[in-house]
């Protein structure tokens, strides 16, 4: 929070800045041509000025306009943009015609120096307003996004740890880390987060979407093209621009609560968004949200054989001594007493965003958020055949069973009434972000000018639980310690158009990112770890720097009104691993009176390295034949990495390519298709597990030097080639009885994705028969997505109704799970079924002051799917034999405790129907 108060204190300063200028005061009505309706919430701006306003629930309207302006900008979702000459006018009543699209709508995270209506512009472009993010009834903005944009995915894994604090995510399958997120245009943090579970976006991280609340959203912008030569790093499948909310209209209070439709995941929460227009233009716009879910449970039964075969003697019978402790304790608990589905997850959010006019024509502005965050997940509960407790975590009941299968007669007392246990994963998480900036235009000159702060701090907690190492001396819960990373970015962005044609914008950034790694307490990693989850060893715990500053400069030109190009270059210099430079070169043109329009980009990218990747360093120890020996991810920059040949990490690059059609065929229908390329050399990925039986290898003997069991590592590793199709069909006011209907139809299908020639093994490793990139990795690179997703709905609005229905269809992905479902997983594939999510919103406006809305999500209760299926014949014999098929099930769903989803995931949630109410007051 300290990082917050210096623009803090100096903005509440200034609210009292008194903007001394020379202004006219123009008033009017504004309404809907085709219905007489008055419209609320429409943008009214000065052109060439940033003065503005929006029409309030009577559609009237008043601003203080500078006196030197002398047109006006009047423009609304579905509805077309209306430029008005005031010249001699002090009132103006204004008509707005409806439009089907969002293809009217102004965007401005396209280029750097211009805004565009979706029509102009070269690229494709979501667009989603805030009710779009509402009528989804999900809880969060990123699960939202999940049912509104088909290329952004976003999965709930069933083994959470510390990713329950936030979920992976990603576009057109690309992973969390390259896609950039700004906030209002500047570059939000990062998550400290490095994920390393076998899920999509394994070895990434990426920014907390989940902290955002959705009442503080405008809209959200996502240019889906590479972008690096406008913003950097990150952006080479795209940007995400989330707009927050400015001029104040009217304050809101949103409660809300939900359930599943097995009645637990129960969720609440309240929202308050208020704010207060002041001076000339000048406003602030806040936010405080409160939010809460609790634990839904989807455990499964656990197969009996295949728990044998884990735990017990699948050579003798289930009878015998060996077995019996597995075979009786599941006759009493046939689920194991596993809890798996969702954590439950508390949090508080706060969020304002500021403007105060500087004379006539400039705006200083400010936003921050501080989210702060609690979650609490189950691991796998411990049966007591698996794990006992050392007498820590029970009393013995003289009259219980002993499930542990001991021998030893005082083990047996001890353990009589012991049914296991469960650990607990506590995670503490704050994220803030802080902008302040200046904006102005002089001799048509506009310039930006700003200071953007942030970072994001996770502390984590394991209870009930032990260090096996310690036995009884053992403490039963454990502080792992935790991460912490930050950034300082400075902006300067300068523009100017001539003679409405031709565009130019320049500018720099400077930027300081900081990751931090926090030791945990010894009992946490000391042998064996805190079970669950081994705490950070303090020799692994670092705090390391880097600097970077970029230039670029980008060109627009509107060659005739039809006919518009665009070319951007970048130049970037990192302190940790030198330079990068990239461009791109945009065109479109309109033919058919605007009716169908041809657009296209080239460009060039780069991601650079995380500060996680570079110093992530993970391990254990264990003993092995007497002697300690160490496990886990080593950074690039350990002795054991440079042992090994492994070279320090360098920026991803890339090559994107986009050809689109743009059809505007009838005033309120519109579709868009493009297709994408996107091939990445240098990909960063997180190695196999790299091991060796044979001690007199080159890699053997390097392991067996450095006292080392197994490696794992970061590697500029392979080129991946992406190439998909984007289209968007929105069909608007249509006429349907008393009201208006709209249909919209949008898909993301992936045509290829592969990874290109062979991985770039280090020669020890090569040599040794092993590689970077096992099956394992490489299935979840190139299948671990859905192959399409398609989104088709309706939304209908009549006199106080409204209604949204919405069909998501996911495709199939497939995984090879190695780890638990062992080599056969070679030959056998896991795969998703395509599914279809259906959800039903329904709102009411009671008074003009409160409406209520009502969702219903997954009406059908439609749940993932998965089956197996053979790659060769060696696959297909496995699955021929009952038996072997039963227990290869069980062992990717550990025993059948992850029946719905597996142990590693799938393409949606596995919760089912969800409800979710809602009561909106305008206060």
């Amino acid at each position: 929070m300290r990082h917050l108060l210096p623009p803090l204190i100096v903005l509440m300063c200034l609210l009292e800045y008194p903007a001394f200028s020379q202004t006219r005061l123009i008033t009017g009505t504004i309404t809907d041509q085709s219905t007489a309706a008055p419209l609320a919430g429409v943008s009214i701006v000065a052109k060439n000025s940033s003065a503005g306003t929006t029409s309030g629930e009577d559609g009237k309207f008043s601003l203080q306009a500078p006196s030197s302006t002398t047109i006006l900008v009047f423009s609304f979702i579905g509805f077309e943009t209306q430029e008005i000459n005031i010249t001699d006018l002090s009132t103006v009543d204004v008509k707005l015609a409806p439009t089907t699209s969002q293809l009217e709508e102004i965007v401005v995270s396209v280029g750097r120096g211009s805004q565009r209506t979706i029509t102009d512009t070269p690229l494709p472009v979501d667009n989603l307003t805030a009710k779009d993010l509402t009528s989804t009834g999900q809880f969060t903005f990123d699960k939202a996004l999940q049912y509104r944009v088909p290329s952004f995915n976003s999965v709930n894994t069933p083994v959470n740890d510390a990713t329950t604090l936030l979920d992976p995510y990603e576009i057109r399958n690309l992973g969390p880390s390259r896609t950039l997120v700004l906030i209002n245009g500047k570059r939000k943090n990062l998550s400290s987060l490095l994920y390393v579970q076998f899920a999509p976006g394994r070895g990434e991280t990426g920014a907390d979407l989940s902290g955002i609340p959705t009442d503080a959203i405008k809209r959200v912008e996502i240019l889906r093209d590479g972008a690096s030569a406008q913003y950097g790093s990150d952006a080479i499948a795209g940007v995400m621009n989330v707009i927050l909310k400015d001029k104040f209209e009217y304050a809101t209070l949103n409660v809300n609560g939900g359930v599943t439709h097995k009645g637990d995941g129960g969720s609440y929460g309240m929202s308050f968004n208020s704010g207060k227009n002041f001076s000339r233009n000048g406003f602030i716009n806040y936010t405080i949200a409160f939010n809460q879910a609790n634990n839904a449970v989807r455990s499964g039964i656990i197969d009996v054989p295949t728990e044998i075969a884990t735990f017990g003697d699948p050579t003798v019978p289930m009878s015998d001594p060996t077995n019996a402790a597995i075979v009786n304790y599941l006759k009493v608990y046939p689920t194991g007493n596993n809890i798996n589905g969702t954590g439950t997850t508390s949090a508080a959010k706060f969020l304002y965003n500021l403007g105060i006019p500087l004379g006539e024509t400039g705006i200083l502005y400010s936003n921050a958020a501080f989210v702060s965050k609690k979650v609490i997940s189950n691991a796998n509960f411990r049966v007591p055949y698996w794990k006992k407790d050392y007498g820590l975590l029970h009393i013995p009941d003289p009259n219980g069973v002993d499930y542990t299968n001991s021998t030893d007669p005082a083990e047996i007392a001890l353990y009589k009434g012991y049914t296991g246990y469960m650990p607990t994963f506590e995670g503490d998480l704050t994220d803030y972000n802080a902008t302040l900036g200046i904006k102005d235009s002089n001799n048509g000159w506009t310039y930006d000018m700003s200071f953007t702060t942030g970072g994001n701090s996770q502390l984590y907690t394991v209870n009930n639980t032990v260090n096996h190492t310690l036995k009884e001396a053992s403490p039963t819960s454990f502080k792992p310690g935790g991460y912490h990373f930050s950034h300082i970015v400075g902006n300067i962005d300068v523009s100017k158009t001539f003679a409405d044609k031709f565009t130019v914008a320049l500018g720099a950034e400077a930027r300081r990112e900081t990751y931090k790694i926090i030791a945990g307490d010894k009992a946490s990693y000391e042998g064996e770890g805190a079970n669950s989850f081994p705490g950070i060893r303090e020799e692994n715990a670092t705090t390391n720097s880097r600097f970077n500053m970029g230039g670029y400069v980008d060109l627009s030109w509107d060659i005739t009104d039809k006919w518009l190009v665009e070319g951007a270059a970048r130049a970037e210099r990192y302190s940790d691993f030198g330079n990068a430079f990239v461009w791109k070169a945009t065109t479109r043109y309109k033919f058919l009176e605007d009716k169908l329009i041809l657009r296209g980009s080239a460009s060039t990218g780069f991601r650079a390295p995380t500060l996680h990747q570079i110093y992530a360093q993970s391990t254990q120890a264990s003993s092995a034949n007497g002697t300690i020996v160490l496990s886990g991810l080593f950074n690039n920059r350990s002795k054991e990495a440079f042992a090994l040949g492994i070279p320090l990490l360098k920026p991803e690059k890339s090559n994107n390519y986009t050809a689109g059609i743009g059809l505007n065929p009838l005033p309120n229908l519109s579709i868009t298709v493009d297709y994408y390329s996107i091939t990445i050399s240098d990909r960063i990925v997180y190695s196999s597990s790299i091991t060796s039986d044979d001690p007199n290898s080159t890699l053997g003997q390097i392991l067996e030097k450095g006292g080392l069991s197994s490696v794992q590592f970061f590697i500029n590793g392979i080129k991946t080639r992406t190439n998909g199709l984007d289209f968007v069909a929105n069909y608007k006011n249509i006429s349907l009885g008393a009201g208006r209907l709209g249909v919209n139809l949008a898909g993301n299908v992936n045509l290829t994705n592969k990874i290109i020639g062979e991985p770039n093994n280090p020669p020890a490793i090569s040599e040794a028969g092993s590689t970077i990139l096992s099956t394992q990795i490489r299935s979840l690179l190139t299948e671990g997505r859905p192959r399409y997703k398609v989104i088709l709905g309706g939304d209908y609005n009549v006199s106080k109704w409204s209604f949204a229905l919405n069909n998501t269809l996911f495709g199939p992905t497939k995984f090879q799970d190695l780890d638990n479902g062992g080599a056969i997983m070679e030959h056998i594939k896991q795969e998703f079924s395509p599914a279809v999510v259906t959800d039903l919103n329904i709102g009411y406006n009671i008074t003009q002051s409160l409406n209520f809305s009502f969702t219903v999500n997954n009406i059908f209760n439609v749940l993932p799917s998965w089956k197996l299926v053979a790659k060769d014949s060696e696959g297909q014999q496995v699955l021929n034999d009952a038996e072997q098929k039963n227990l290869l099930e069980g062992f990717l769903c550990f025993s059948g405790r992850y029946r719905i989803l597996g142990y590693n995931g799938s393409q949606f949630s596995q919760l089912g129907t969800t409800f979710m109410a809602q009561l909106t007051f305008k206060l």
